[in-house]
């Protein structure tokens, strides 16, 4: 076999194959003792088809298994032989008609890793946010779970106020005339929810308990009614109730609904966990800069393949946190599609990163040590909540240890990066440009 290598492009190479006679007769009369075995021809038993016969009615079906054979076991062969790191299926281009006694070629072109070797990547300017810590931010979220807390309850107040939960029968007219759909008794309505026709809630605002009021409103347009649509209209409304939400008192007694012993330790609770997420947003930030960095002096072209692969991970992942949120993208005017054309651009960057990051780890020879993966697993386990042996199960097969390694891989050179870099803290209103956000695989 003769086999001619072809640099295409940085990320692709074309093979050109050459088979002799002997290799393509064995592969056309192995396709045939194959068809032959299982073949049903009028008057022949299974098994017992003559050779002519089953080239005069498997001709067609010969070929391509003789072909599959023929292009499968010299292609790998050639990829191993050679080592050329492939990350696409071969795609063959031309090749030769198949027929005994004859030499067969063909030729597959094939996306590969492209050959890098990382340069410029120490002594990188870079900046980082000042971590501040901003009180406000745990009172706020005080107020959040006190507002969940909220029950709603008859307000001893006779005139109704923004926020307030008013009970209303209420009857509209247009032009003089009750239309479908616009009356209704002992309805519940939270003045200032924006959940009537523009102008309605505000008119109750002031209202007494037992006295009623016109309320002239006009129908946007557009309206799911289209009858009503543009149209003024009159509602005759009588405020029956006036309900308030009464959220409970920030005291130690509220802490102890959520398990903890007091309202202090509520508080350094929300404090630590701010700390966390706050510290977690900056430093991945810094870590994008770092790759922006990286990159503008690596340029890479990417294997398409590769950034196919990137997108499929992303539009899983996105569709997988969506879900546990009870949404979809459909739900969100998006389809797999869309999605990939807006992020195509982020999927590229984040190869790039990886590409890049990889040849990283070869030039300066970082290894994977046993007790950093019993590291990794242990956090797995202990971020997820999973028993550490299921964990371990999990990251048995072939395909998740490689990811799992690949990821230690890459947070070491990441963690050997930034000892490199010159790194200058600043404040919040002084960063450059925020770096492009996106998950990486």
């Amino acid at each position: 076999m003769e086999v001619k290598i072809e640099q295409l492009s940085a990320v692709k190479k074309r093979l050109s194959f050459e088979l002799p006679v002997e290799r393509v007769d064995s592969a056309i009369a192995k396709a045939y003792q194959k068809i032959g075995a299982t073949a049903k021809v009028k008057g022949f038993r299974p098994g017992k088809v003559p050779l002519a016969v089953l080239e005069q009615y498997y001709g067609p079906q010969m070929e391509q298994q003789a072909l599959n054979s023929l292009i499968n076991d010299t292609y790998f062969k050639a990829l191993t032989e050679h080592r050329i790191p492939a990350v696409s299926e071969p795609k063959v281009v031309e090749s030769s008609p198949l027929a005994k006694g004859v030499v067969f070629s063909y030729k597959a072109e094939v996306e590969v890793k492209p050959e890098l070797e990382p340069k410029d990547y120490s002594g990188i300017k870079l900046q980082k946010e000042k971590f501040v810590f901003d009180g406000k931010v745990i009172d706020d979220r005080l107020q959040e779970m006190r507002d969940g807390r909220a029950e709603i309850q008859p307000s001893k107040r006779k005139s109704a106020a923004k926020g307030d939960h008013v009970v209303i029968d209420f009857e509209g007219f247009v032009e003089g005339t009750p239309f479908q759909g616009g009356k209704a008794e002992g309805h519940m309505l939270e003045l200032g929810s924006g959940s009537f026709i523009p102008g309605f809630e505000d008119q109750l605002l002031g209202m007494k308990v037992g006295t009623a009021r016109d309320v002239e409103v006009t129908f946007p347009e557009g309206y799911g009614n289209a009858e009503l649509s543009g149209k003024p209209a009159l509602f005759k409304v009588e405020l029956k109730e006036i309900k308030e939400k009464v959220a409970p008192e920030l005291d130690d007694e509220f802490a102890r609904s959520f398990g903890l012993e007091s309202l202090a330790e509520l508080r350094d609770k929300l404090e630590e966990g701010f700390r966390s997420q706050e510290e977690q947003r900056i430093d991945g930030e810094l870590r994008e800069r770092l790759m922006t960095a990286l990159i503008e002096r690596n340029p890479v072209e990417v294997p398409e393949a590769l950034v196919a692969d990137q997108l499929d991970f992303m539009v899983g992942n996105i569709r997988q946190r969506l879900q546990g949120q009870g949404m979809s993208l459909e739900m969100m005017g998006m389809s797999d599609d869309s999605f990939k054309g807006m992020y195509r651009d982020t999927a590229v960057k984040q190869v790039q990163g990886s590409l890049i990051l990889e040849a990283l780890a070869r030039k300066e020879d970082i290894r994977v040590e046993a007790a950093e993966v019993e590291e990794k697993l242990s956090e797995i386990a202990t971020l997820s909540g999973a028993p550490l042996e299921a964990v371990k199960k999990h990251y048995s097969s072939p395909d998740a240890k490689r990811g799992l390694l690949s990821q230690i891989v890459e947070e070491k050179v990441m963690q050997l990066l930034l000892g490199k870099s010159e790194i200058a803290l600043v404040d919040k209103a002084d960063l450059a440009a925020a770096p492009e956000k996106g998950s990486k695989k």
